[in-house]
């Protein structure tokens, strides 16, 4: 553990992304740049009516604070936050922030991203579309593109 603040909360409510940068940046004078990520749930052109996502409680906030650690570990972070909900999210709604802040700009987008890429393949979440048409549609399967986004990370 580095010392660096490390914020991650698995939660049912929303988030307020202002109040998030606020909470990891107030009072710092050390940081030169804050990176931000706010994924939302997209409306997969008027066919979804919301998106379920479940959790490994316990093990999926130590997962992301691990990826979290390693992304302060690796590019140099001041300070990161990620929150990623629970629960049935309607298409606009937010769904996953994640706060990077360091003492230059590309440390804090490569930290971003990098957890962003971990997050998407290594956290134990599962999603569920419900469609608008009120069909029955499945778990959604994992995404060849995002494992393939791992890939720039790996050490040599």
């Amino acid at each position: 553990m580095s010392g660096v603040p490390v914020i991650v909360r698995v939660q049912r409510q929303d988030f307020d992304l202002a109040a998030e940068v606020r909470a990891l940046s107030q009072g710092r004078h050390d940081i030169g740049a804050i990176v931000t990520f706010s994924g939302l749930c997209r409306d997969e052109a008027g066919t979804l009516s919301a998106l379920e996502l479940e959790h490994y409680p316990g093990m999926a906030e130590a997962e992301i604070t691990r990826i979290c650690e390693e992304a302060v570990s690796r590019f140099g972070l001041q300070a990161v936050s990620a929150i990623h909900r629970y629960g049935k999210i309607l298409p606009g709604e937010n769904i996953v922030l994640v706060v990077t802040a360091s003492p230059h700009r590309q440390a804090a987008f490569d930290g971003a991203n990098f957890i962003m890429d971990f997050l998407k393949t290594s956290a134990p979440f599962w999603k569920k579309e419900h469609r608008a048409d009120g069909s029955a549609d499945g778990w959604v399967s994992a995404k060849d593109e995002d494992d393939s986004a791992l890939d720039r990370w790996s050490k040599d």
